[in-house]
């Protein structure tokens, strides 16, 4: 695919199923660069409940936001809520597995640090990632985010037909602004490529 202007959104009732299959198919996509799915039996096991989607449309303070190129054609996606007055929590982030590795994932994540900004005036952006994905883990800290030394179980238990390791877990991360938000336009992203 050649250079896409991306265009964001919000998401509406209208784009759940379109959210779902997104969301999915990037989570249970396999990736040939190590440490960036983690276990390929886990992920292929992925699974989201359109009722989940639509709570977080409805909810006034969460919503997902949608980045298409000019045809309307979903790209990605990342959910965002308000977790305290000052602070946000990212989640859900999910590229086109036809466009990993292309910069949109990068662009969708700064496009939602502006918003969160922008709109709910947040200095503190939450979230968090599986720890055995460690080339993830890098690429959030690379974005400026840190890890915060908590961590969260994951539930091994629903998953006891897998191998998975006992010390799974997320690890929670978090990054800061002491400035106040630069309402300057060429501060958003909008152009990305997906090849």
């Amino acid at each position: 695919m050649a250079n896409t202007n991306l265009r964001f959104r919000a998401a509406t009732q209208d784009d759940i199923s379109v959210l779902k299959q997104l969301i999915e198919s990037a989570f249970r996509a396999e990736d040939s660069r190590e440490g960036w799915v983690g276990n390929s039996q886990l992920a292929a096991q992925f699974s989201i409940e359109a009722k989940n989607i639509k709570s977080i449309i409805d909810n006034p303070e969460s919503l997902f936001l949608m980045a298409g190129d000019a045809n309307d054609t979903l790209l990605g996606t990342i959910g965002a809520s308000k977790s305290s007055p000052n602070g946000a929590r990212l989640f859900m982030f999910a590229v086109d597995p036809q466009c990993h590795r292309s910069g949109i994932g990068k662009q969708i994540l700064t496009y939602a640090e502006d918003y969160c900004r922008r709109e709910w005036g947040s200095k503190v952006l939450g979230l968090n990632a599986l720890s055995n994905r460690e080339n993830l883990i890098s690429w959030y800290m690379r974005r400026g985010f840190q890890k915060t030394g908590v961590t969260t179980p994951f539930p091994l238990e629903e998953f006891k037909d897998l191998d998975l390791p006992d010390d799974l877990h997320f690890v929670e991360f978090e990054k800061a602004w002491t400035s106040s938000y630069d309402d300057n336009p060429a501060t958003q992203p909008t152009t990305g490529a997906c090849a």
